[in-house]
């Protein structure tokens, strides 16, 4: 379908700019929006994996919303935290950001298959063997690159350059641009005065 294949183009070019990203040099908050870049790939590819998740929690007949698996996975993403000199409650919320934009990707193709009233053809991938590690993975990456976003989220025009860094971003990826509301809403609280500022 073309959702899927736009999904999954997302997810190999958020891969490939994780790959480029994934070690930045010491950062600064003097205008380097590599901390920014890095964490747009990570949110984008942990995005795409809404889909997988969906079409398992769909074929086995699941609902979208697991409140205990959420609240286990946000209170070991503090744990986490501490380790990584990250502020707990920062990590906490962007967490729960996450979660939330997934479920809304579930929701839009949960809401579409039942107005089809058609299942997806493919099998999915087994959502504890294969896309569930591919999370845990991503977490790992998150909170590590939530360290990095520390220095300069304070910053005054953190929403703005923010802001530029998606632009850059959907540029550098011909972003799917159903996905924007939800890359949106996972990237609401990056900055600590909130929110992703306009650009242009």
């Amino acid at each position: 379908m073309r959702r899927r294949s736009n999904i999954s183009l997302l997810a190999s070019a958020a891969l490939a700019c994780v790959l480029a990203f994934a070690a930045p040099a010491s950062v600064h908050a003097d205008g380097d929006d590599t901390p920014f870049t890095n964490i747009i790939a990570l949110v984008s590819q942990r995005l795409a994996l809404a889909e997988p998740v969906a079409r398992w929690k769909w074929a086995h007949h699941e609902p979208i919303t697991d409140a205990p698996r959420e609240e286990a996975l946000l209170k070991q993403v503090e744990e986490k935290a501490k380790g990584a000199q990250v502020d707990p409650e920062f990590a906490r919320q962007f967490f729960r950001d996450q979660i939330d934009a997934s479920k809304d990707v579930q929701n839009v193709l949960f809401a579409n298959w039942r107005a089809l009233r058609a299942a997806p053809e493919e099998s999915p991938p087994d959502l504890a063997k294969d896309t569930r590690p591919k999370l845990d993975r991503l977490t790992q990456s998150l909170v590590s690159a939530l360290a990095h976003v520390e220095p300069i989220r304070h910053a005054d025009d953190c929403p703005m350059r923010l802001a530029e860094s998606v632009a850059r971003w959907k540029h550098l990826t011909r972003y799917n641009s159903s996905m924007n509301e939800p890359l949106m809403r996972a990237l609401s609280h990056v900055c600590a005065t909130g929110g992703v500022g306009a650009v242009g």
